[in-house]
């Protein structure tokens, strides 16, 4: 009876960790930290930089946890499908982990199916920039999204281990920023 408490317990902590990580993140108003990164889209690789792809519109920036893990897959295939609805509102889309670049090659073709492309985050920088790592485990994204204006503030944000709910946040967002003249 004691072991089952104790397990118990230890998950209803893990649950509280887990689920207060998502908490931390660059608030609305916020200026986005700049950065360039290796990418893929496709499975071709090229250079990210996120103050060229701002001139070209706003930047849909979400962070997940691992490549081909499942919550972080069922993502990918939803920013998929939704890929033409942010290009309807000149918002570009770019995924970032801490995944190193072949794995992503991978990754953009199969998760991403090619609509969109992820970035590889050597060393967690750009996530602890963008206050994303998971507090549990630093070298690994949280499940953050981000929407960048054109002037490089962060114009919402949507924290959440679901992967659900994302999708829909951030073109609810990039309706409001377009309509506002973002």
């Amino acid at each position: 009876m004691r072991l089952k408490t104790t397990c118990a317990t230890v998950i209803a902590t893990a649950t509280l960790l887990l689920s207060s990580a998502a908490f931390a993140a660059l608030p609305v108003g916020a200026p986005a930290p700049d950065f360039a990164a290796d990418a893929a889209l496709a499975g071709a690789p090229y250079k990210f930089s996120l103050a060229a792809s701002l001139k070209q519109g706003p930047v849909l920036l979400y962070f997940y946890p691992k490549a081909f893990t499942s919550g972080c897959t069922v993502e990918a295939h939803l920013f998929s499908e939704a890929t033409e609805q942010f290009k309807a509102l000149d918002v570009t889309v770019l995924g970032m982990s801490n995944d190193d670049i072949e794995t992503l090659k991978k990754f953009s073709t199969e998760a991403c199916r090619g609509k969109f492309a992820v970035a590889a985050d050597a060393g967690a920088k750009v996530m602890k920039d963008y206050d994303a790592a998971l507090k549990i485990v630093p070298g690994m994204a949280d499940r953050i999204s981000y929407l960048i204006s054109r002037d490089g503030k962060i114009a919402a944000v949507h924290a959440s281990m679901n992967p659900d709910g994302h999708v829909s946040a951030m073109l609810k967002a990039a309706q409001a920023l377009k309509a506002a003249g973002k």
